[in-house]
């Protein structure tokens, strides 16, 4: 284990805050938490109240049962007095290049149909063509780097106008927000949600002539889907969300690819004569 130099045993202190904060988020009791981690409620107390300052691999196998992300993980390590477990490489790193070619090859064979792959802050880090159709209509300005996934759909100089059924996929959207903040401590992506939710609503956007929630859930009673009004007809969309399993370096482990797969025969028949056939 690598302890930091210059921070003593109160430092550890820190981490019982965190890690009290964590188990109650999940709702978890302190001999729940200790049954699963293999350890004691008295140990997890002390841990909890300063008392005891943890191991780096109780830290870590705490943080796994808690479902902590890969992030917070870290910082759970740090407030313990120990170094980070998990590193931070850009997608540009050399070491990402077997990554960055994968992502590529499913975006590309994902076409014609619209795909994006998203950091934390649901910044876009890559797209296919079908997805760069879409955004045709938006303003300039939002597609300026860094563009951010959330910001185009919700502004109103964004896909806002176009989508059909804008009120049940903001909210939505809002309330995928709210699951990421309270999984990523980030003053960004805080900020970000307050100003998404803070946007008025477009003025003579497709809303106003679309389908109402009723008419939408008849048609689709499965999932909700994406409604966008785009070359005099309507595309439906339904979006699927993967993540990578088990990952061990921070930036993988907040990387998300949305795919959004065709809700009907109309949206499949113009996408392909607009993209090309499927792959």
């Amino acid at each position: 284990m690598t302890i930091i130099a210059g921070m003593g045993p109160e430092t550890g202190s820190g981490v019982g805050v965190l890690l009290r904060g964590w188990r109650e988020r999940r709702r978890l009791s302190q001999l729940q938490l200790a049954l699963l981690a293999d350890s004691s409620a008295r140990h997890i107390s002390f841990v909890e109240n300063g008392r005891a300052r943890p191991s780096q691999e109780m830290v870590l196998r705490l943080a796994e049962h808690l479902d902590v992300p890969v992030r917070e993980r870290n910082t759970l390590l740090l407030a313990a007095g120990y170094a980070p477990h998990y590193p931070e490489k850009q997608l540009d790193d050399p070491a990402m290049d077997a990554l960055r070619s994968g992502m590529e090859r499913l975006l590309a064979s994902h076409d014609p149909y619209p795909a994006l792959v998203v950091d934390g802050t649901f910044r876009v880090l890559a797209a296919n063509r079908s997805l760069g159709m879409l955004l045709a209509g938006v303003a300039p300005h939002l597609l300026e780097p860094p563009l951010n996934a959330m910001r185009i759909t919700l502004h109103p100089e964004g896909l806002a106008p176009l989508i059909v059924n804008l009120r049940q996929w903001r909210q939505h959207l809002l309330e995928r927000m709210e699951r990421q903040v309270g999984l990523i401590r980030s003053e960004p992506l805080r900020a970000l949600l307050d100003e998404v939710g803070a946007y008025p609503d477009p003025v003579g956007g497709a809303a106003d002539d679309g389908a109402d929630d009723e008419d939408v859930t008849a048609l689709f009673p499965f999932a909700l889907p994406l409604r966008i009004a785009f070359g005099g007809r309507v595309l439906s969309f339904l979006s699927t969300i993967t993540t990578f399993n088990t990952p061990m370096d921070v930036t993988v482990s907040e990387l998300a690819l949305e795919a959004f797969l065709p809700a009907d025969a109309e949206t499949v028949a113009f996408l392909q004569a607009a993209v090309g056939p499927e792959r």
